[in-house]
């Protein structure tokens, strides 16, 4: 059965949290980046991306990263393309860029989001913020931004849901069964 962790009103909080870090970390937003994880992580990346021009009244790109084609723990023969990072105009080449995703779990996801942008050009930095990290981790990664930390069991699995996809906001704890479905 499905236990609600995180409703509307506390992704909002958390996000909001968010955008104020990254701001405090960087000392503002100029040479900012952001850049979505495919698919949840880009609809959260315009939400702080949306926050940071409120409180900044500057524009930050977003560009929207599929990691599909970078993963080691698929088996998928696609040749390695440039297009991984889409609708993102401006260069990542001495930026700071922040890495969005919705969860972080064992780190490989992120490991080949940052795989595909150093591909792509070679920013100052890179950041990762993350809406829930439930921890579990496979690879030596670790987020700077963090909404929510949840500590889940091997069994368990973590669903967002975002308004843009899932017509809700929210987090849930859900069996295995259930994360499928």
């Amino acid at each position: 059965m499905a236990k609600e962790v995180v409703d509307a009103m506390a992704m909002q909080r958390a996000l909001t949290r968010i955008t104020y870090e990254i701001i405090e970390r960087n000392r503002g937003i100029s040479n900012l980046v952001l850049i979505g994880v495919k698919t949840r992580g880009v609809f959260l990346a315009h939400r702080i991306a949306t926050r940071l021009h409120q409180l900044e009244d500057t524009v930050v790109p977003v560009g929207e990263l599929d990691v599909s084609e970078y993963r080691d723990d698929v088996s998928v023969n696609i040749p390695v393309s440039k297009d991984a990072i889409s609708n993102l105009t401006a260069p990542i080449t001495d930026k700071k860029v922040v890495l969005v995703d919705d969860v972080l779990y064992t780190g490989r996801t992120i490991r080949a989001a940052m795989d595909a942008i150093m591909d792509l050009g070679r920013p100052n930095s890179i950041n990762l913020a993350v809406l829930v990290d439930r921890g579990h981790r496979e690879l030596p990664i670790r987020a700077d931004f963090v909404g929510k930390n949840i500590p889940t069991a091997q069994n368990e699995h973590i669903r967002v849901s975002v308004e843009e996809v899932d017509q809700r906001d929210s987090v849930e704890i859900v069996t295995a069964d259930e994360a499928t479905k």
